[in-house]
């Protein structure tokens, strides 16, 4: 004999509870009278109600047709009130392991408990849960967000129309026609979006700019910050916040997602997307294409006319590219591709973190006699060859190198396209530059002991906050100071 089909499993035990509880009592009748009614013992009932037992379908049936509804009237996902939707949430938050491992009693939401302490309860769990989802917010979780960014940006072909569009209002509202946009022209933006410009010496030290919204203020800083950071990228981007209607970022992918969007709004007014279509068509028809002339013609930094280059490569000239700022020690901090270039990645899909081939030309540039001065470089890997172009650049935290690369067919349409010099990497296969040579292995092995220069900003868990990073008492200090 087959058991009765019992509810789909999609069905929540306590919601079904709690609904089965309600209409009981809605019509007048006990535990006693249910369970004589359907010929169940009140203790099984008392189970089904409080969500702790998962009734057959022909108890539900029996149960329905006692109370006089509709079965499907059990088995709705709502709560039958708002008082029953909060017992049910609190049911469920006291179910969570980070509440179990507090060691703390289950507090029944029943009629005893009064509603303010119920809706005290229900605001400590959620609180507690905010806490918890902020504090492990590891390195892992920014990995797969930044994963699912680029992925997102590479179905695009980093490509935003709807920022150039609203990068282009913008410029016509400040009847920009030509060539690069002038530090005027920032500040007739600033006004047109309503905001002024105050340059000052006490900026807290986590922030780049604070916006005073109440009075339509961006205070920045009156001194560079000496990390690269392009003073009027600064402006553009705070601006770009509000330009494209953000609110404050939801989870640390959607702070990163609104990252990319005001990096790409700033982008698009310092280089606008005409006048650095046309500059770039010129270059292309005298097949020199460079990114250091697009960096000189706008006046930005070599890593912003990279960028801006990945943004209009693909859309405007059908050139497919890929981006990497990598760490002398081999380490990408930054990449984007979408001419499927193997970048080294992690099981999440991450490529921050990764230490890229030693052949690639992102790390052959530190062998170079001059790294400073143009690099360029045919690569032949396992998914086909590819010509890059490098710069160097020196930070404090070290010598990076920015690299723009392409697959070998659209080189003839750069300068140094015809490159002589040429490497071949093998990676993912280990002998082909991360296992050590065999006589090195007999030497050494059992006989080196290396101390590891640990990558902090890669394992540390990301600061709590809607801004991650930014301290807010600080902020609010400084706006109360500047008021």
């Amino acid at each position: 004999m087959t058991a009765s089909p019992s509810p789909d499993s999609s069905v929540d035990l306590v919601t079904l509870g709690q609904r089965l509880r309600h209409l009981r009592r809605t019509r007048g009748m006990t535990l006693d009278q249910l369970s004589e009614a359907v010929g169940r013992a009140p203790s099984q009932l008392s189970l089904i109600e409080n969500g702790k037992r998962e009734p057959k379908l022909s108890v539900l049936q029996a149960i329905a047709a006692a109370l006089g509804v509709p079965m499907q009237d059990l088995l709705r996902p709502e709560a039958p009130s708002r008082r029953a939707g909060l017992e049910i949430e609190l049911t469920h938050l006291q179910k969570n392991a980070a509440y179990a491992a507090l060691g703390l009693p289950v507090v029944k939401g029943g009629r005893r408990l009064p509603p303010d302490a119920l809706e005290s309860l229900i605001g400590l769990h959620r609180e507690l849960n905010r806490v918890l989802t902020e504090q492990s917010a590891t390195p892992e979780v920014a990995r797969r967000a930044n994963a699912q960014l680029r992925v997102e940006m590479r179905q695009r072909n980093n490509y935003f129309a709807e920022i150039e569009e609203a990068a282009n209002k913008i410029l016509l509202s400040v009847r920009h026609t030509t060539g690069p946009l002038s530090q005027r022209g920032i500040l007739d933006v600033a006004a047109q979006v309503g905001f002024s410009l105050h340059y000052v010496n006490d900026l807290p030290s986590s922030t780049r700019s604070v916006t005073d919204l109440k009075n339509r203020r961006i205070y920045l800083p009156q001194v560079a910050s000496g990390k690269g950071h392009d003073p009027r990228g600064v402006v553009l981007q705070t601006l770009g916040h509000f330009v494209l209607g953000h609110n404050d970022p939801a989870d640390y992918g959607d702070f990163l997602r609104q990252r990319v969007e005001v990096n790409y709004f700033a982008a698009a007014l310092l280089m606008p997307e005409r006048f650095a279509v046309d500059f770039l068509t010129e270059a292309k028809a005298d097949r020199a294409l460079a990114i250091d002339d697009f960096r000189d013609a706008f006046g930005v930094s070599y890593e912003t006319a990279a960028h801006r280059f990945t943004n209009l490569a693909t859309q405007h000239f059908g050139i497919p590219v890929h981006f990497a700022r990598v760490h002398e020690s081999g380490i990408v901090y930054k990449a984007y591709e979408n001419d499927n270039v193997r970048f080294p990645s992690d099981v999440t899909g991450a490529i921050e973190g990764q230490p890229v081939c030693r052949k690639w030309a992102s790390r052959t540039v530190f062998e170079a006699e001059d790294p400073y001065s143009s690099f360029y470089q045919f690569t032949d890997t396992t998914a086909g060859t590819y010509w890059c172009t490098v710069h160097v650049e020196s930070t404090r935290s070290g010598e990076f190198s920015v690299t723009v690369g392409t697959p070998y067919e659209h080189a003839r349409w750069f300068r140094g396209g015809d490159t002589a010099s040429r490497t071949v990497s093998n990676c993912p296969d280990p002998d082909c530059c991360r296992r050590p040579p065999s006589d090195l292995v007999g030497r050494w092995s059992g006989n080196a002991w290396p101390s590891a220069r640990v990558h902090s900003h890669l394992l540390a868990a990301l600061p709590p906050g809607t801004f991650p990073g930014v301290d807010n008492r600080d902020v609010y200090d400084f706006l109360e100071r500047r008021s």
